[in-house]
């Protein structure tokens, strides 16, 4: 992966473990605990969604998401997408230049993805591994 943005960094919120990449083993673990709600909300503000569809991502009806606005935690597979839709917008963020260009072209419909966004299309893991191949593509100035 390329080196971020210098202006990456501060638009994470400072008590984010997600969108900082800690080490494997640590992020295993919490993410088999359940991620702090607060997790989500850093998440929701870097891509500047509404709750709503930030939930959608991470499969949870708006009742699921009262309650874990309530209980203050994810459960695990909402963690591990979270986790997902993280390390997709740290790769978009060093491909196309920073938070503001990541965003858009995650959050806008593509062809490469049959017309639906990035985001919607990496709703399974497959799916985030084509997001993830053609960042790559991208990233190295393989356009295709």
């Amino acid at each position: 992966m390329s080196e971020e943005p210098a202006d990456y960094w501060n638009h994470i919120p400072p008590d984010s473990s997600v969108l900082r990449e800690p080490e494997a083993a640590y992020m295993i673990e919490k993410v088999r605990d359940g991620l702090p709600f607060t997790e989500f909300h850093a998440m929701q503000e870097m891509l500047a969604v509404t709750e709503e569809r930030m939930g959608a991502w991470l499969g949870m009806s708006r009742a699921t998401l009262h309650r874990r606005k309530k209980t203050g935690v994810l459960d695990r597979a909402e963690s591990d997408r979270l986790v997902r839709y993280a390390r997709l917008m740290t790769h978009a963020a060093a491909a196309l230049g920073g938070v503001e260009g990541a965003r858009s072209w995650l959050t806008a419909p593509a062809m490469a993805f049959h017309g639906e966004c990035p985001l919607d299309y990496a709703d399974t893991e497959i799916g985030a591994r084509e997001v993830d191949a053609l960042l790559g593509r991208l990233e190295h100035g393989v356009f295709s």
